[in-house]
């Protein structure tokens, strides 16, 4: 896999977090480590809105240091970032109460993935019941 793919992939899995109630200013950058996957890009919030992209962030609140695996699986939700930090799967360096509030993010898509589910299971039922 390659960075542009893999970078693709965690952007979608964060766009579209509501994000409209947070009115301070966020900004973290991620390091992969990775031969084929590595690079950085940064996940900001400003003024109520998610911005990813594919760059370094030098004026970051929070730099999140790992591999390809474990930000996957951070950000589907299947791994609690603070359990990766205390087993040393993340490294975190800069503003650590403002880390924190990045599984706020997460839980919040992950929300909102669920409602989607949910809604297009009724959809698909709603289907069904008319033939």
């Amino acid at each position: 896999m390659t960075y542009a793919d893999f970078f693709y992939e965690i952007k979608g899995k964060f766009m579209g977090a509501d994000v409209s109630d947070i009115k301070e200013h966020l900004a973290y950058q991620f390091n992969i480590e990775d031969e084929e996957a590595g690079g950085a890009f940064y996940v900001e919030v400003k003024d109520g809105e998610l911005f990813v992209e594919p760059y370094e962030y030098y004026d970051r609140d929070a730099m999140f240091i790992s591999t390809p695996e474990v930000f996957r699986k951070i950000a589907e939700g299947q791994m609690d970032p603070v359990w990766a930090f205390t087993t040393q799967k993340l490294k975190v360096e800069g503003n650590i109460d403002k880390a924190l509030k990045l599984n706020d993010i997460i839980q919040r898509k992950k929300k909102e993935m669920k409602k989607e589910l949910k809604e297009a299971k009724k959809e698909e039922k709603k289907k069904t019941d008319k033939k």
